[in-house]
């Protein structure tokens, strides 16, 4: 098994492979899996609980949670929101692993009302691990293992500031909520205008700074902040609705890969040449790098979904065997799978990978 004390650099590439060794179809995904908890002989019963299936990011979490728990005789029970931010499909999920009495839950949560059902099965003994998205707070879970989201947002950031090269910013902010605060979503934001040598008022709150000012490289101006849901279509209505604000959009900041392409499709719709904008993401699927490859995405920030699974499986299994359980990464409140910033055009200063050596380690 794993050792996760002493290094949170495993293999980028062993995590990718286990997302060839299991295709599993989306549909059927929610709120499915076997029927036996940790009562299935001496196997220890996990519950996988992801946001959604729509998006691949989750479903290569699942594939990645299935082979992981094949190779260490974990019994895996998956469940699914029906949609990102479906809170009562999880919190159901939730008590069922507790009426099944499992050893512990892999969570990505869909908003706040989660943490009470996460605080009642931790009550009933069983082992919680968040899973790329924080709860707030941090500790309602045992221990997260996530992309540090904050660093994912500020390395677009950072790198968009320097393709500008002066130029005035008209930044178009396409988020995940407007009716929930969950950290993802404010991790990124804040990243990345933090990133861009922006100040942000509250670091916890998405579209309360000032509106124009001075970025590290000039002049920006904020055109606004829409949700997007995550999804293509929520990015593609988003998009829309912030070039009626401001048609002279030429930079967009995107929550996540599906968001970023549905508001291509609004750029292109409305006439927008693509070399004036630029287009930027978070999470380094196949799909987006294929995207940033195609030059529809400038730069996106690598996640490594598969390895969060894989890692929160063999850390339940290893805590039922030994009783050792994992530990966050120095200097953070949670365990670190790293992120990398993907980009075919390179800058000084920042550090970065190309789509292709991407495309060897992405997911989904």
């Amino acid at each position: 098994m794993v050792n996760l004390k002493t290094s949170n650099r495993i293999s980028l590439r062993r995590g990718a492979a286990l997302t060839g060794m299991v295709a599993l179809a989306a549909a059927g995904l929610t709120a499915c899996g076997n029927d036996g908890g940790s009562g299935g002989g001496d196997e220890v019963g996990v519950s996988l609980i992801v946001k959604t299936t729509t998006n691949p990011f989750f479903v290569a979490m699942q594939d990645g949670a299935k082979a992981a728990a094949e190779k260490n005789g974990v019994s895996l029970t998956m469940a699914a929101g029906k949609a990102d931010g479906d809170e009562d499909t999880q919190i159901q999920a939730i008590e069922n692993a507790v009426a099944r009495g499992d050893a512990g839950i892999l969570i990505t949560p869909n908003g706040p009302s989660v943490v009470d059902a996460i605080q009642r099965a931790r009550d009933q003994g069983l082992y919680v691990i968040a899973l790329d998205t924080p709860p707030d707070p941090a500790d309602a879970v045992d221990i997260t293992f996530a992309t540090d989201n904050r660093e994912a947002g500020k390395l677009i950031g950072q790198w968009t500031a320097t393709q500008l090269d002066g130029e005035k910013a008209t930044i178009a902010m396409l988020d995940l909520f407007d009716d929930k605060v969950v950290s993802v979503d404010y991790d990124r934001d804040q990243g990345f205008l933090e990133g861009m040598g922006i100040d942000v008022a509250d670091p916890k709150v998405n579209g309360d700074e000032v509106s124009t000012g001075s970025y590290s490289g000039g002049d920006y101006e904020l055109v606004g902040n829409e949700a997007s849901q995550g999804a293509e279509d929520g990015g593609r209505t988003a998009m829309e609705n912030l070039l009626t604000k401001n048609p002279d959009v030429n930079v967009v900041y995107t929550i996540n890969e599906p968001a970023a392409y549905g508001a291509y499709q609004a750029l292109e719709a409305a006439g927008k040449e693509k070399d004036d904008v630029l287009l930027l993401s978070v999470d380094g699927g196949c799909a987006g790098v294929d995207n940033v490859k195609e030059g529809v995405i400038d730069a996106t920030s690598q996640q490594y979904p598969v390895k969060m699974a894989e890692l929160g499986v063999e850390a339940i299994a290893q805590l039922a065997e030994t009783g050792e359980k994992p530990e966050t990464t120095e200097g953070l409140d949670f365990f670190n799978t790293g992120v990398e910033l993907v980009t075919d055009t390179p800058a000084d200063g920042v550090d970065s990978i190309d789509s292709d050596a991407a495309s060897e380690i992405c997911w989904g």
